[in-house]
């Protein structure tokens, strides 16, 4: 330090350096993560999860990725198996559950304008996932769409 508990001009540099580089890491991160949004997700390989007398099969796909679940399950109701599982994510509204997150990764339409389209043996849902029944040998499908 010098006269009056000015920096000198050295430190000063030292400290802008360092915060310039904290400030572009955190800018480079952030890019990572909203480039692909398939980097948040949990699983990235085909796997069985869950313990149960039902089994179906769940894909989530997210741009040119797809990853397909065998669900093993008691429920009878689509959201609480995946719910349980920590497969499916979001915010409970006048309508049911709207999912934000599937299989960790973000679709919200308030920030991007993304949501996840839900289908069953491939035709459009007619229900949220909070009201669709399992029925054993479904293909049930999250696809991030905008």
């Amino acid at each position: 330090m010098d006269k009056e508990g000015e920096k000198a001009p050295l430190q000063t540099k030292k400290t802008e350096s360092k915060s310039l580089s904290s400030f572009l890491l955190a800018l480079a991160l952030s890019f990572c993560a909203c480039g692909d949004p398939w980097a948040e997700a949990i699983y990235k390989e085909d796997t069985t999860l869950g313990e149960g007398a039902v089994t179906f099969t769940f894909e989530v796909v997210c741009d040119e990725h797809l990853v397909t679940f065998t669900i093993n399950t008691d429920k009878e109701i689509l959201g609480d198996a995946l719910l349980e599982l920590g497969l499916v994510a979001g915010e409970e509204s006048q309508y049911g559950l709207y999912v934000k997150r599937v299989n960790g990764v973000l679709a919200d339409f308030d920030q991007g304008g993304y949501w996840w389209s839900l289908a069953v043996n491939g035709e459009g849902a007619m229900v949220g996932v909070d009201s669709t029944a399992i029925e054993a040998g479904a293909v049930y499908r999250f696809t991030r769409t905008k």
